[in-house]
Formats: structure tokens, sequence, C-alpha cells
């Protein structure tokens, strides 16, 4: 049976659950808000003193306090997502998250060997694989997957490995 060997770290953690509020409406309006519309505001307001009131200065204050914000309030927003994402799971939990993982697939289920101990995974409860730019996301829940960095495979052909559990979680899944 194939089998794989990886690390996730604590950056693996933040990845997953950054791209998965990404996806999240609320998120997204509050990115575009921070992005476009509050520095188009200010921006309008600069042109309108610049234009109407002869105000240089002030527009030129105005203008770059609202190209700033335009370029900055991203980052600032995913820096707090991630704070708080740090922030929602204990120093427990952490040490049973981080560290070395072992999966093996088995004829009846994935067997997960992680710092938290031995997970059996019944073929039919495991819902999708989905690949990302660095990562294969394997999801036992809608909102849980085991995270598989690529780049911290130790042992084993992820590639393999993954096209395998594609076809086993369909097999089970009807």
């Amino acid at each position: 049976m194939l089998e794989i060997e990886y690390q996730v770290r604590e950056e693996d953690l933040l990845h997953f659950n950054v791209a998965r509020s990404s996806e999240n409406k609320h998120v997204q309006n509050t990115l575009k808000r921070h992005t476009f519309i509050i520095p188009g505001i200010l921006i309008i307001i600069a042109l309108f003193l610049w234009a109407y009131q002869n105000d240089v200065k002030t527009a030129l204050y105005i203008g770059f306090i609202g190209l700033a914000w335009g370029v900055s309030s991203p980052v600032m927003v995913k820096w707090d997502m991630k704070r708080q994402i740090l922030k929602s799971y204990s120093d427990k939990e952490k040490v049973s998250i981080f560290g070395d993982y072992k999966l093996k697939i088995e004829p009846h289920y994935l067997l997960e060997k992680s710092p938290s101990g031995k997970h059996k995974y019944p073929w039919n409860e495991l819902l999708r694989v989905e690949y990302a730019d660095k990562y294969v996301f394997i999801y036992v829940d809608l909102n849980a997957a085991l995270i598989i960095p690529v780049e911290t495979v130790t042992s084993g052909n992820l590639e393999a490995f993954a096209e395998q559990m594609e076809k086993l979680i369909d097999r089970h899944s009807s």
C-alpha cells in the first residue's frame, strides 16, 4: 500500500485557514471595501480639493493617505486574520497539530499517525482531495482537512498517493 511521511508546520496551518477564510463573502467584502472603496473615496475628496478649492497641499496628503490605505490594508487584514487564527488554537491543540505525520492507504481506511496519535478514516467518510500551489488537502470534513505541504514530504510519492486517494474516495462515495 502507498505511504507518505511529511511534517506540518505553523505556516501550513495558517495557509490552509487563510485560504478557507478568503473564500468567505464577508472577508471578500471587507477586502474590497478597504482596498478600493475607502481609498477611492479619499482620492475623490483629494481631487475635489485640488480642482475646486485649489488646496494642493491638503489634496496631496489625502490622496497619499488613500493610496497608502489601499496598498497596506490587504496586508493588515491578512495579518490580523493570521493572528486571530493562531489565537483560536490552544497550546495543547498546536502541539497535537504540528509535527511529523505518516499517512498509509489501507484497503478499508486511511491510516494517519500524527502527534495526536493514530486515526483511521474510512473511505466513505473522506470528502475529497484538493490541490493547491504547494499543498495537497484531504478533506475529512467540510471545514477540516489533512494538510500535506509538498516541500516537507520526506518519503513516498505524493502524486501517486494523491491519485490513489482520489480513486478510493470516488469509489467509496457512491
